[in-house]
C-alpha cells in the first residue's frame, strides 16, 4: 500500500497541511509533536518525493461571479491514446474546464466546468468543446447547488487501512 511507505508523523504532517495549508512550520511542528527544523525536512522530503504536489488558495467563484458551474460527459470517436492525450491537452488550455477526468464506461471525460453565466458557457460548449477534434458527443449537467467539496483524501481511512494490516 503505497500510503504505509510513510511513518505515522508524515502521515501526520501531510493530514494536517491538506487542513491548512497556510500554517507556519513551527505550528505544524507542534501540532505533530516534533521540533521545528525536522518537521521542515520532512515537508521539504514529502514536496520532492509528489506527496506534496503544491498549495494553493481555496477560492469561492461565485464571490468573483463565477455563477455557473456544469459537468460536461463527453464521449469520444476514436480513444486511441494519441487522440486521449490530445483532447487532454486541450482541456488543459481550455480555461472554463477546471477539472478532467479520463473515465471507464460509457463516457470518455467528464469536465468540471465554470463560467460567469449560461451565454459564456453556450458559446465555450457550441463554439469550442463540442467543435473540436474528435468529439463524438457532449452531455452537460448544470450544477443546481454542492453539498460537499472537499479536496484532498480521508486520513481517517487511511489509518485504519494501515491499523488492519498491521
Amino acid at each position: 500500500m503505497p500510503g504505509s511507505k510513510l511513518d505515522p508523523i508524515d502521515r501526520h504532517i501531510l493530514s494536517e497541511l491538506q487542513a491548512d495549508g497556510r500554517m507556519t512550520n513551527v505550528e505544524l511542528a507542534r501540532r505533530v509533536g516534533i521540533s521545528a527544523p525536522p518537521c521542515l525536512r520532512r515537508v521539504r522530503t514529502l514536496e520532492e518525493n509528489g506527496f506534496i504536489r503544491g498549495y494553493h488558495a481555496d477560492i469561492d467563484p461565485r464571490m468573483l461571479g463565477f455563477e455557473v458551474q456544469v459537468f460536461a460527459m463527453v464521449g469520444l470517436v476514436s480513444q486511441a491514446e494519441a487522440d486521449l492525450s490530445a483532447f487532454e491537452q486541450r482541456c488543459r488550455d481550455w480555461s472554463l474546464v477546471r477539472e478532467c477526468h479520463m473515465l471507464n464506461g460509457e463516457v470518455d471525460f467528464v469536465l468540471k466546468c465554470v463560467a460567469p453565466d449560461l451565454s459564456t458557457f453556450q458559446s465555450f460548449l457550441t463554439e469550442e468543446l463540442t467543435a473540436a477534434d474528435n468529439v463524438a458527443s457532449v452531455k452537460t449537467s448544470l450544477v443546481i447547488r454542492g453539498a460537499k467539496d472537499q479536496p484532498g483524501v480521508p486520513f481517517d481511512v487511511l489509518e485504519a487501512r494501515l491499523a488492519e494490516t498491521a
